[in-house]
């Protein structure tokens, strides 16, 4: 239990610093973010995978090709709605 904690912790840091790569927004998170935005969205992207596939898999193994991408589009999907959510709080002048 430990080391799957571990290794999504691991594995959500990459996938958040290279989400934020794609997204543009790398200048502006820090390392806790980039784990913070790739764990969530992995843990969504799980979510998501299990509640429509008919087998129930759940997310794949951190240290996959699968669990990486996963781990990656999830983290998108996250900065995505955090960078939606800051720039409604801006007001345009």
């Amino acid at each position: 239990m430990l080391w799957s904690i571990i290794s999504w912790i691991i594995v959500g840091g990459l996938a958040g610093w290279i989400a934020s790569m794609i997204m543009g927004k790398n200048a502006q998170m820090g390392l806790v973010a980039n784990v913070l935005a790739g764990v969530i969205g992995a843990f969504i992207v799980g979510l998501l995978v299990s509640l429509f596939t008919s087998e129930g898999g759940g997310m794949p193994e951190a240290f996959s090709i699968w669990g990486f991408v996963a781990a990656i589009i999830g983290a998108i999907i996250v900065i995505f709605i955090v960078s939606a959510i800051k720039g409604r709080g801006r007001s345009r002048v």
